[in-house]
């Protein structure tokens, strides 16, 4: 029996707890289908700072390469000491370091919740190395630079081989769902950096005659998932128009508390809630974890594609369908206008997985 290496990195305010909420549900899952799991902690964030001077240290990212992937809590990179502050924070580097190129961020319409836009179910693919995010350019430097101190610079940066990758990440995905892929760009203005984004993807689409594509402007874009996110599938999109896109997309379809997320390269995976680290309620159990929870789902259904393990797939699916049976029946942290604290919530869906049957695969 395989036994899967993960790692687990708390992070900051609200982080320990929501990842701890995580791993209890996780374990509970994996013991019902006997799925071998050895957890490996590693620090991140404060701890990392106190114990390493170094947010994201590198004995965590050598421990890291030994692992399948890992669940990386939220960090609060803002309150770091400044010394900290000029480096990548610690999930841009995690990203650069292990070349995480996919970000993969859902917005679907959940039981329980109050969703803008009504019913939705789309899934953007956010090329995670490039683009205007320019601390994640780079070889040596962050990619911006002073020029006078009155002029600022910052360069983006596209290159072939990521908007590839990306686009076929994105068309594969699409080719399991509802066959559509829209990719969003700025081509009429940025006409190398962004027009060569949208070039790539449309070379990439003619390997896929079944999917159906289209295009528009990110300006567009943004009004076009308020007014009818429902007609989209999957979406394919630069660094830092993924990152305002998927964020606007969780809070259409109920809230950016919610909304899970992966990083990906071809071996190994990283789950992420979108949200950040909320340090003002720390402590308080009234954390939703669910951002995390549903990461870890995807995290797990992504190690499915990697080892064709049916337990792994079993896991994710006995997770997900009780935390949706939770919400469903009404119990919610307080952010969703119920009463239940992080480890109450947590609890139930415990007790849902324990009472569940056991879900078989077709």
């Amino acid at each position: 029996m395989t036994t899967y290496r993960i790692g687990v990195l708390n992070g900051d305010g609200i982080g320990p707890e929501i990842v701890s909420a995580t791993m209890r549900i996780l374990e509970s899952a994996s013991k019902k289908h006997g799925l071998s799991l050895d957890f490996i902690q590693l620090p991140m964030g404060w701890e990392g700072i106190e114990e390493h001077n170094d947010p994201i240290p590198q004995v965590t990212k050598d421990k890291l390469r030994e692992c399948h992937g890992w669940i990386l809590g939220p960090h609060d990179s803002v309150a770091y000491p400044e010394e900290h502050k000029q480096k990548r924070n610690p999930s841009g580097e995690l990203r650069h370091y292990f070349d995480l190129y996919a970000n993969v961020r859902p917005a679907k319409t959940m039981p329980g919740t109050k969703s803008v836009v009504g019913e939705a179910d789309l899934v953007i693919y956010r090329e995670n190395t490039e683009g205007f995010y320019t601390d994640r350019n780079m070889h040596v430097g962050i990619g911006e630079w002073m020029i006078t101190p009155d002029v600022a610079v910052s360069a983006g940066v596209f290159t072939r081989k990521a908007v590839e990758r990306i686009a076929q990440a994105a068309f594969q995905a699409a080719m399991t769902r509802r066959k559509k892929v829209t990719i969003v760009h700025k081509a009429n203005v940025l006409k190398l950096g962004t027009g060569l984004f949208l070039n790539v993807c449309r070379e990439v689409a003619e390997q896929y005659p079944e999917v159906t594509v289209d295009d528009y402007h990110i300006d567009a874009m943004t009004a076009h998932l308020v007014r009818r996110a429902s007609n989209f599938d999957v979406i394919v999109t630069e660094n830092m128009f993924g990152d305002i896109l998927s964020d606007l997309a969780g809070e259409l379809v109920g809230s950016l508390g919610l909304a899970p997320s992966i990083n990906s390269n071809d071996t190994q995976a990283m789950a992420q809630a979108a949200h950040g680290s909320a340090p003002d309620i720390a402590g308080k159990n009234i954390a939703n974890p669910i951002g995390m929870m549903l990461s870890t789902v995807m995290f797990f259904e992504w190690m499915y594609t990697q080892h064709q393990d049916d337990k792994l797939k079993l896991v994710a699916a006995t997770m997900e369908e009780s935390i949706f049976k939770t919400m469903e029946s009404g119990i919610k942290t307080g952010d969703l206008g119920g009463t239940a604290g992080t480890i109450a919530f947590t609890d139930s869906i415990i007790e849902s997985i324990n009472g569940s049957e056991k879900i078989s695969i077709p």
